[in-house]
């Protein structure tokens, strides 16, 4: 198997193999990767085809595909918080942004295998990113725990959370809030944010957190759960601390 494709509401991404390693990530349904080796029976480690992140799966989750139809680009996500899906038959219940590749009619093929779904879904192409799609996108997610290496609403960690929204207006960005940082325009006076913008903080002079502005004085972030807060030109005021508590490093615009 050297490409495969995600046959599993959410596979998690290990640092190193075994199910006791630390979750770096998550890769969802109908997103693509390449095996670049393997160990024991059933530990892979696998490069995503959309942004190159690099960690180790189970064989599992996996169905193995062709290197042509890896990477074929598909349009159709599901829009959806949650919606089933029937793989061969067997329903499972998949997160907003999956990928639904080949899907025509209600049907679609992952591998050799059918599969049926019926949800909500829209085509990447098809977004016009604005202020209102960021907010429409973005304010479901709202109270959903915070899981370091998470991507889906029942867990997600503050770069998952932007890479997934992102992802719906038909946006691939990096997975880390480090590498995410290094895209766009910088926005240097912060008179001139707009929603859909991106604020990064720092702790030690690194990037350690990254949001989506919402308005010139609020935020969408994952920090405990996804929340709306205060922003301001030094950083993130919590509503029940009232005071600043992540440093602003920079603000950039992706759209």
């Amino acid at each position: 198997m050297n490409y495969a494709i995600v046959a599993v509401p959410a596979a998690p991404v290990r640092r190193k193999p075994g199910h006791p390693k630390e979750m770096v990530n998550q890769l969802l349904f109908g997103e693509a990767v390449k095996v670049l080796k393997t160990k024991g029976k059933i530990w892979m480690k696998i490069q995503s085809l959309h942004d190159g992140y690099i960690g180790w799966v189970t064989n599992t989750m996996l169905q193995p595909i062709e290197e042509d139809i890896a990477n074929t680009l598909h349009s159709i996500i599901v829009s959806d918080i949650l919606a089933p899906v029937l793989l061969d038959d067997k329903e499972m219940n998949i997160p907003v942004g999956s990928s639904l590749p080949f899907f025509e009619q209600g049907k679609g093929m992952l591998g050799e295998s059918e599969y049926k779904f019926s949800g909500a879904s829209i085509k990447r192409t098809d977004q016009i990113p604005s202020a209102e799609l960021v907010t429409n996108l973005a304010i479901p997610w709202l109270n959903v725990p915070y899981l370091w290496g998470g991507r889906t609403p029942l867990g997600v960690d503050c770069s998952g959370f932007v890479q997934v929204i992102y992802k719906l207006m038909g946006i691939d960005l990096p997975r880390d809030a480090r590498q995410q940082a290094k895209l766009g325009v910088s926005i240097k006076n912060f008179e001139e944010i707009r929603p859909g913008d991106l604020a990064f903080f720092e702790k030690k002079e690194r990037i350690v957190h990254v949001g989506i502005i919402l308005s010139n004085t609020q935020i969408i972030h994952a920090s405990g759960k996804v929340r709306i807060d205060q922003l301001t030109k030094k950083g993130i005021v919590k509503s029940e601390k009232g005071k600043d508590t992540m440093r602003l490093k920079s603000v950039k615009r992706i759209i």
